[in-house]
């Protein structure tokens, strides 16, 4: 537990005695979370997820986390998930249909408690995962950094230590946790991972989860170093409307290639057409996912090749049709949301446009507010599929990330006497 609590210390994760809700599953990881956080003196609230997808499994994990948090006087929320509608509703895979599920209600639970924070009880061995797995799929320094300790208000505790360590704690304290059955099954790249890879590696390279912590550890300040000297790049090379001189670039970076990357990192652009657009950069005409390279100037395109633009309800590219609560049919369709009639009062501005970085919205089910870059995640968007989304906005603030995910702003609800339904038609 001094190992933990000196690591919370080192990368300020809490305060002291300050409020953490903590993702209780019942097994190891999580139940040694929880009890190290409530003897240390944090005001926990522990949070369990019952899926319903493992049977009595799930019952059995649950009614773990209810005994354990009345033997440590933790309170605790229980949410029940319908797993399979929300794979309906979003297309999503179990797994990650899951993590929204899960983390949308731990925001909610957060928006709830202004300053507490979610601890989630990742250790070092998930971290080396993480890392083989960013490393296998190709990922540069932004995946081999692996988890953080602390990722805005989610933060990982258990980093620093190892599951033997968890296992050794718990079996000191004579404290029970369950295990997860689909653990032991190799059908997932995980678990093979986790089951015969590395454990062959540890056999032949002993120590090699600190060593690769290690790496991690030093690959973090190497990433906050590029990101501050990705900053001075667009400083120096770009103007505000995020055209790149590239003709600037080539002649006077003594690496231009490596400095180009860095600055279309996001962009789906290969070496090769680096190379083209360095080679001649005063060309015009070329394009390259979503920018023109224009006599010097490599301009973004409008953002996904389209402008923003006013939008008139009834108008196209907008059909508009009014519903009454009887009249009311919603189905899952990707260019139809239906609103509550008030969203036409007071002489509303509607826009289209692309979505931009730092957008945030209200989603429909959950508290709080969530970034788009996070639902692009959970929706597993690649860069080209992120550049088509749009969003519908009223007077700034955005209704619907078309194609995605309704706001919850002027949701239909049992109250509402009048519905209108809008369709898009691209």
């Amino acid at each position: 537990m001094e190992k933990v609590r000196a690591y919370i210390r080192t990368h300020d994760l809490l305060a002291d005695g300050g409020e953490v809700v903590v993702a209780l599953s019942g097994g190891a990881d999580s139940v040694a979370l929880l009890v190290m956080l409530r003897r240390m003196g944090y005001r926990c609230l522990a949070a369990h997820c019952n899926f319903h997808l493992r049977g009595d499994e799930s019952d059995r994990d649950m009614r773990h986390a209810m005994q354990l948090c009345e033997h440590l006087g933790v309170p605790l929320t229980i949410r029940h998930f319908d797993v399979a509608a929300r794979m309906e509703a979003t297309g999503e895979s179990v797994e990650m249909a899951c993590r929204s599920l899960r983390y949308d209600w731990f925001r909610s639970l957060l928006a709830d408690r202004p300053g507490a924070r979610l601890a989630v009880a990742h250790h070092l061995n998930d971290n080396v995962e993480t890392f083989f797995l960013n490393a296998l799929r190709g990922s540069g320094v932004a995946g081999l950094k692996g988890m953080l300790p602390r990722n805005g208000d989610i933060i990982r505790p258990l980093l620093g230590v190892t599951r033997a360590e968890i296992e050794e704690y718990l079996r000191g304290e004579n404290i029970e946790f369950v295990t997860d059955s689909t653990n032991s099954e190799n059908t997932f790249r995980r678990n093979r991972l986790r089951n015969v890879i590395l454990p062959a590696l540890r056999q032949s390279f002993p120590g090699a989860d600190e060593r690769i912590s290690d790496t991690m550890s030093h690959l973090r300040g190497d990433y906050a170093l590029l990101a501050d000297y990705e900053s001075l790049l667009r400083e120096r090379y770009t103007d505000p409307s995020g055209a790149i001189d590239v003709a600037s670039l080539a002649a006077s970076h003594p690496h231009p290639a490596e400095a180009l990357y860095r600055l279309l990192r996001d962009r789906a652009v290969t070496p090769g057409q680096i190379d083209t657009i360095l080679s001649d950069p005063m060309a015009a005409g070329l394009n390259f996912d979503g920018y023109t390279l224009d006599r010097g100037m490599l301009r973004p395109l409008s953002e996904h090749g389209f402008e923003a633009m006013t939008v008139v309800p009834g108008l196209p590219p907008l059909t508009m049709v009014s519903l009454t609560p009887d009249e009311f049919r919603p189905h899952r369709c990707g260019d139809t949301i239906w609103l509550d009639a008030a969203v036409m009062s007071g002489d509303p501005h509607f826009e289209l446009r692309p979505w931009r970085q730092g957008d945030r919205f209200k989603p429909f089910g959950m508290k709080g507010s969530k970034k788009l870059s996070d639902l692009f995640v959970s929706h597993r968007l690649d860069e080209n599929a992120k550049r088509a989304v749009r969003v519908l906005t009223r007077n700034g603030e955005i209704l619907w990330v078309i194609g995605l995910r309704a706001s919850r702003l002027f949701a239909v609800t049992p109250s509402t006497t009048e519905i209108i339904q809008l369709t898009i038609n691209l």
